[in-house]
């Protein structure tokens, strides 16, 4: 009887560098999806503006700008897989300031039902599960790195190593 002979192929190797991007691209996009009508509709951006009054946030006007900004900008950085560690700092710290401004007092779930109508339930505020798994996904972008099919990734291809002098 003859012994098979097992290969040891590396299983997971070439998937690593095709992980971030479903990541990448579903955070770019709910982030963008966020900021658009914070910026390009004015009913969003007044809205967002008289949350942030509400809340006792400073200069609310401004602040709305702001982080609508952050979040298209900061969407479409993730989505090309450029400048990703330094858009994950600014968009963790617009997830924490939500996180405890506006979610965390409403408990963790994403759904929170606060009765029942006619038409079935009522839904409240959502609690703080959502910002903790947009952080959670950003960390692992930072960790992790951008992955395949990103400008960072590219550039550090055509760079090659860095070269040491004789």
């Amino acid at each position: 009887m003859t012994e098979t002979k097992r290969q040891n192929v590396p299983t997971f190797t070439a998937s690593k560098q095709w992980a971030p991007l479903p990541l990448r691209i579903m955070l770019g996009v709910g982030f963008f999806y966020h900021g658009w009508p914070k910026v390009f509709s004015s009913e969003g951006h007044q809205g967002f503006v008289g949350m942030l009054g509400g809340l006792g946030v400073p200069a609310p006007e401004i602040t709305a700008w702001l982080v609508g900004l952050a979040e298209i900008v900061g969407g479409l950085a993730l989505i090309a897989g450029a400048f990703v560690a330094a858009a994950s700092v600014v968009l963790i710290v617009d997830m924490l300031v939500a996180l405890f401004t506006v979610h965390a007092p409403h408990g963790f779930n994403f759904i929170n039902i606060t009765g029942m109508g006619k038409q079935g339930p009522v839904f409240g505020m959502p609690g703080a599960e959502v910002n903790l798994l947009y952080i959670a996904g950003l960390l692992a972008l930072v960790i992790g790195g951008t992955g395949a099919w990103s400008v960072e990734t590219l550039l550090k291809d055509r760079t090659g190593p860095a070269s040491t002098p004789p």
